[in-house]
C-alpha cells in the first residue's frame, strides 16, 4: 500500500500540469440501506429526512442535494475534467475503464470511509496509472493514510489544492457554477415538478466559521476557531454573482451555503443596497447564529430578502458565544411573525444533560415552535476540538464503527449520565415529540408564510411586496390542499394540532376565498390518497436514492 501524503508545504506539480485529465467523484451508492461498505439505512442521502423531518412520515420533506464541493473544484480548474456524482459502484468502474484519467479525486464524509477504501482499490485495479486524491471531511480521520490506498489526502480548501497540483494560479478569482439547490423533491407521496426557476440556486460565499464551536466539523475542517475562507469578500461581488445565476437558471431564490452569513454585516448590507438599486426581490435562505441575527432589525432582514434561517439553539443552558444575550423564544417568534421561516438545531447529550433534565430541555426546545427542528446527538467527530478533548480524557468508545459517527444514531463516547442506548431513545423521542406537539413542518411553514403576507402585502418597498406575492401563490393553492390533508391525517396523532391546522386553513380561505377553497376541495382528496399510499410504501421499507450525474468540462482539450 502506498502511504497517502498530507498536503506538503512545497508540493510537486503533476507532470502533465493542466493537461492532465481529472475525474472528481462522490462515493458510490446505494446510500439508504445497510451494506458491507458502511452505508446505513438510518443515514440516507436526504438532508431533511435524515436530520430534520425524519419522524414526520409521509409529510417528511424528501430531497437530494448535489455534491457541491467537487462541482466547485471542476469549475475552477482548466484541465479536462468529469464530475461523477452519486454513481453506482458499477458506474464508477465503467468510467475508469472507458476513459483515461491522470487524477482521480474522491470526496466523502467520514461515515463513508469504507466506500472510499473500496474506490481506491478499484482505481488501483482499473486505472493503475492514476494519482488518487481523497478530500472532504473523511480527511479528518486520524490515521486515514493507513486505512486507504491514496496518494494524497487533502484537508481544507480543495480548489486551491487542485489548482496548485495542476500548476495553476491558486489565487485566481473563484468561478461559481450555477447549482440548483435541491432535486427530486417529494412530499406526501408526490414528486414535485422540476421546472426551470422553481428551485432555489445554491451560492457558497465562504467556507468555515469564525465562531468555531468545539463540536463543529466545518469550522475545524477549514482551520478552526476564527478562521474561514471567503470566496466573495464584498456585497458587490455577491450581487454580481447572483445576477449571473439568476440569468442562467431563471431563479429569484437563493440557498446561501455560508455557516454564518449574517455575521458579515457590511457585506450583507451592501448586498441589500445593490438589490434595492436594481429592484431585485430575491429570497435568501441562510445560516446564522442568534447573536448575528440580532445585529439587524426585522425590516432589514425582510428587505434583504431573508425568508428562511437555520439557527443553532444547542441548549438554553449551553455557554456557546453565538447564543449569548439572545432570548431564543422571543427571537424565533419575532422572525416568524415577519414571515421568516426558522429552522432550529438542538443538541441532545451535552455535558450537563442527565436523564432527569433532558426531557425538560427537549420540551423547552419544542416550545419554540420552529418551522423545522433538527435534533443531533452531541458527537465528538474526528478532526474537531471536542474529539481531541474526549480522546485525551479517554472517553471515546473504541468499538464504534466510523459509519455510525454522524449524530443521528448513538453516542460514540462515554457520557457521564446517559447511556449509549438511551441516547438513541432520547433522539428518536425528540423528533417524534416535536412532530406530535407542533404538527408537520409543512403546516408550520404555511403558518409563517401567511403571517408574512398579512404583515407585508402593503409594505412600502415594492420589492418586498413582490416577494410575498410570489410566495403566496403556492400558499393559496397547493399548500392549502396539503393543509386539507394534514388536518384529516393528524386527528389520529393530536386532535388539538389538527384543529390548529383547520383554523389556519379557514384563515387562508378568508384571505383567498376563491382559489384556496377550490384547490382544497378539488386537489385535497387526491393528495390524501397519495399520502396514504406513501405511508404504505414507507411502512413496507421503501427508500429513495439520488440519480447519477456525469458532467464533463474542457473535455476536448485533453491530451
Amino acid at each position: 500500500m502506498l502511504q497517502a501524503k498530507l498536503i506538503p508545504n512545497h508540493m510537486e506539480v503533476h507532470p502533465k500540469g493542466s493537461r492532465a485529465r481529472v475525474l472528481l467523484s462522490s462515493v458510490f451508492g446505494p446510500y439508504a440501506q445497510d451494506d458491507q461498505f458502511g452505508s446505513r439505512s438510518i443515514n440516507p442521502m436526504e438532508l431533511y429526512h435524515n436530520q430534520v423531518t425524519r419522524a414526520q412520515g409521509c409529510f417528511s420533506i424528501r430531497m437530494f442535494h448535489r455534491s457541491w464541493g467537487i462541482m466547485l473544484i471542476q469549475a475552477n480548474i482548466s484541465a479536462a475534467s468529469s464530475v461523477l456524482d452519486f454513481p453506482t459502484r458499477e458506474r464508477f468502474a465503467h468510467e475508469l475503464s472507458t476513459n483515461h484519467y491522470d487524477i482521480v479525486g474522491i470526496s466523502s464524509i467520514i461515515v463513508n470511509v469504507g466506500k472510499v477504501r473500496e474506490m481506491c482499490r478499484m482505481v488501483r485495479k482499473l486505472s493503475p496509472c492514476s494519482v488518487i486524491v481523497v478530500g472532504g471531511h473523511v480527511a479528518a480521520i486520524p490515521g486515514l493514510d493507513t486505512m486507504i490506498d491514496a496518494d494524497y489526502i487533502v484537508r481544507g480548501d480543495g480548489i486551491s489544492w487542485m489548482r496548485r497540483y495542476l500548476g495553476e494560479d491558486e489565487h485566481a478569482p473563484i468561478c461559481h457554477p450555477s447549482i440548483v439547490s435541491g432535486l427530486q423533491t417529494r412530499i406526501m407521496g408526490v414528486r414535485l415538478p422540476q421546472r426551470r426557476g422553481r428551485t432555489a440556486a445554491t451560492i457558497i460565499p465562504s467556507v468555515g466559521c469564525p465562531i468555531g464551536c468545539n463540536f463543529c466539523t466545518t469550522s475545524a475542517f477549514f482551520g478552526g476557531k476564527g478562521k474561514f475562507v471567503n470566496f466573495y469578500e464584498t456585497g458587490d461581488e455577491l450581487f454580481e454573482l447572483m445576477c449571473r445565476i439568476e440569468s442562467e437558471l431563471s431563479v429569484q431564490s437563493f440557498f446561501v451555503m455560508d455557516e454564518n452569513f449574517l455575521l458579515h454585516r457590511v457585506r450583507a448590507m451592501r448586498l441589500m443596497e445593490r438589490m434595492k438599486q436594481a429592484h431585485k426581490s430575491w429570497q435568501l435562505s441562510v445560516f446564522a447564529s442568534a447573536n448575528a441575527i440580532r445585529k439587524y432589525t426585522m425590516q432589514e432582514l425582510v428587505e434583504l430578502g431573508i425568508s428562511w434561517v437555520w439557527m443553532g439553539l444547542e441548549s438554553p443552558k449551553s455557554n456557546y458565544s453565538k447564543l449569548q444575550g439572545a432570548d431564543i423564544g422571543q427571537l424565533t417568534r419575532e422572525l416568524r411573525q415577519h414571515g421568516i421561516r426558522v429552522q432550529g438545531s438542538t443538541i441532545i447529550g451535552l455535558e450537563h444533560h442527565t436523564l432527569d433534565n433532558i426531557a425538560e430541555e427537549i420540551e423547552s426546545a419544542i416550545g419554540y415552535q420552529m418551522d423545522f427542528h433538527q435534533f443531533m446527538l452531541y458527537t465528538p467527530v474526528p478532526g474537531t476540538p471536542l474529539y481531541q478533548e474526549m480522546a485525551n480524557a479517554g472517553r471515546l468508545l473504541t468499538d464504534v464503527d466510523l459509519a455510525d459517527i454522524h449524530g443521528q444514531y448513538k453516542f460514540n463516547f462515554r457520557h457521564a449520565a446517559i447511556s449509549r442506548d438511551d441516547s438513541k431513545r432520547l433522539l428518536d423521542w425528540a423528533f417524534w415529540r416535536d412532530f406530535e406537539c407542533n404538527g408537520p413542518s409543512l403546516y408550520r411553514m404555511c403558518r409563517t408564510m401567511l403571517q408574512g403576507w398579512q404583515r407585508y402585502k402593503d409594505y412600502k418597498d415594492p420589492r418586498v411586496r413582490e416577494r410575498f406575492v410570489r410566495e403566496v401563490k403556492q400558499l393559496r393553492s397547493a399548500y392549502n390542499a396539503a393543509l386539507w390533508v394534514m388536518e384529516r391525517q393528524f386527528k389520529k396523532v393530536n386532535r388539538s394540532v389538527s384543529q390548529q391546522i383547520h383554523d389556519l386553513r379557514r384563515e387562508m380561505e378568508k384571505e383567498f376565498p376563491v382559489i384556496a377553497r377550490l384547490t382544497g376541495a378539488l386537489l385535497g382528496p387526491i393528495l390524501l390518497w397519495c399520502a396514504r399510499l406513501e405511508e404504505k410504501r414507507l411502512a413496507s421499507g421503501r427508500t429513495y436514492e439520488p440519480p447519477t450525474f456525469i458532467e464533463r468540462r474542457n473535455w476536448g482539450s485533453a491530451s
